[in-house]
């Protein structure tokens, strides 16, 4: 399915609003890699494709031989924008976070599992910012992942607490932030002062030790999340690589699902011939359907004549195309062969994915350039590799190679 490119009215554009916003990045910019997929090489059982990185092999004058004529696809390294915070994390905050501050937060809530991206990206760009982080980790064993063990070293203003029951996440982050907060402090959720007047009540911030604490929602899925990843789709438009009347198929793997909507809905406002397509990993279709219809509305009500809705073949009229990966399973579990793939694939090309979020828009991406000839397929590396500190906890033996230097 693809939408109708809705044209904003009035003179007002999405350009207009996202020139117009405060950024966290200096920069939308991301490297964009260019992968080229062929016969099998190696003799290791279990691998279909070999992949050459034509962005580094191109610039030492290869890329030919084996790689001229294959199928190819791009990867936007978005894994690349910050060490500890990196892929689809800053992109959600990049308008977020400035807004906060704006209305003059002292402290940050918010929640996640314990290999949750969302929350050290939060703890990293707080404290970067000045702004107290507070994250609760929902979970009974807060020692297992060594790379929230190293969160927590490093930023000692981070607050860790256990609360294993998932259904209640709203009620713990609202009774923990109230308690910062205090008698003399107030507590507001981030969805609720987004479009409000951005004038900070000089009352809560001048020095009278007040707190003004902000609730986070996990994942960070809020209209304002989706202002960093439209951010990102103008940047790529702006790319000769892909232009303004280029047919690009986006590929993205998808938790919450707020990425592939903020990715699909700047298409559509830029009016590019762009689709996406997200992979379901953490929920059902019918609940991903509707987390893009709720944001979809949310974006029209705070920013009205920038779009206008769509029109579709349809019943569901979906901006995204939403599909399961492969090899469904539990969110959360990894299949046998799969980080054995993650090191081929890194080996051939110094891309590291995950086997839990990542490695499955890298499989959707090989297979759509293997049968979309019309159009330019685009991976969006969203990040994952802090999580590999805990995957190599629980998966041990597979994280070794079995050599002796």
């Amino acid at each position: 399915m693809r939408p109708t490119p809705a044209l904003a009215a009035g003179g007002r554009t999405v350009a207009n609003l996202l020139s117009a916003t405060e950024w966290m990045l200096p920069s939308p910019a991301s490297q964009v890699h260019t992968i080229s997929v062929l016969p099998s090489q190696s003799p290791t059982p279990g691998h279909e494709f070999a992949f050459s990185n034509l962005t580094t092999s191109l610039g030492n004058g290869g890329g030919k031989g084996l790689a001229a004529g294959s199928p190819r696809f791009h990867v936007v390294r978005d894994d690349l924008l910050h060490p500890l915070a990196n892929g689809n994390k800053p992109r959600k905050l990049d308008a977020l976070l400035p807004l906060l501050r704006c209305r003059g937060a002292t402290d940050i809530v918010t929640c996640g599992g314990c290999q949750s991206a969302h929350a050290a990206a939060v703890a990293v760009h707080c404290a970067e910012w000045g702004i107290r982080p507070h994250i609760l980790l929902r979970g009974e064993q807060l020692d297992i992942p060594t790379g929230y063990n190293l969160i927590s070293l490093m930023f000692g203003n981070v607050t860790y607490a256990s609360r294993s029951v998932y259904a209640q996440r709203d009620e713990m982050l609202y009774e923990h932030a109230t308690k910062i907060a205090g008698s003399n402090g107030t507590v507001m959720w981030a969805d609720d002062i987004i479009g409000e007047d951005l004038v900070v009540d000089e009352d809560t911030t001048d020095g009278n030790g007040s707190r003004r604490v902000m609730i986070v929602k996990e994942g960070a899925g809020s209209v304002q999340a989706l202002l960093g990843v439209m951010r990102l789709v103008e940047y790529l438009s702006g790319l000769t690589l892909f232009g303004q009347d280029e047919k690009v198929h986006i590929v993205v793997d998808s938790g919450t699902g707020t990425t592939a909507v903020g990715l699909a809905l700047g298409a559509v406002c830029l009016g590019l011939q762009w689709r996406v397509t997200a992979v379901m990993l953490a929920d059902t279709l019918e609940r991903y359907r509707q987390q893009e219809k709720s944001l979809v509305s949310d974006f029209e009500k705070l920013y009205p004549g920038i779009f206008h809705g769509m029109v579709g073949n349809d019943t569901h009229c979906s901006l995204v195309q939403w599909v399961e990966r492969f090899s469904p399973r539990r969110f959360g579990k990894v299949l046998d062969g799969e980080i054995m793939m993650c090191r081929h694939i890194a080996q051939q090309t110094g891309i590291l994915l995950d086997p839990m979020y990542t490695l499955s828009a890298w499989e959707h991406a090989v297979d759509l350039c293997r049968r979309d000839s019309e159009a330019k397929v685009v991976m969006i590396h969203t990040g994952g590799t802090l999580g590999l500190f805990g995957l190599a906890q629980r998966y041990s033996p597979q994280f070794t190679t079995g050599e002796q230097s």
